[in-house]
């Protein structure tokens, strides 16, 4: 599978969804659960279906400045693609 387009809108795959709040916050998918913490939720807390790729990037370029913005656009796409291989993400 292939990184995100910048133009994708990336989400939640269908069977996935957020249960609990703050440090308690996981994902609950079919095959399992994900806790998630720091920059793994602030990916996937954007993945609303409704924001681009790049928008994420973008916020987190902002939320991360004291990484290169090539460093946090790899890190997402990379991230983004290997839960998409595990059917958690759609984009």
């Amino acid at each position: 599978m292939a990184p995100p387009l910048d133009s994708s809108q990336p989400r939640l795959a269908a069977g996935c969804r957020w249960s609990g709040e703050g440090d308690k916050k996981m994902l609950l998918f079919p095959e399992g659960a994900l806790r998630l913490e720091g920059t793994g939720q602030a990916i996937l807390e954007r993945c609303d279906g409704q924001r681009t790729f790049q928008q994420i990037v973008n916020e987190l370029q902002i939320l991360y400045s004291a990484s290169s913005p090539e460093k946090v656009r790899d890190d997402v796409g990379n991230f983004l693609e290997r839960l998409q291989e595990k059917r958690v993400v759609d984009f």
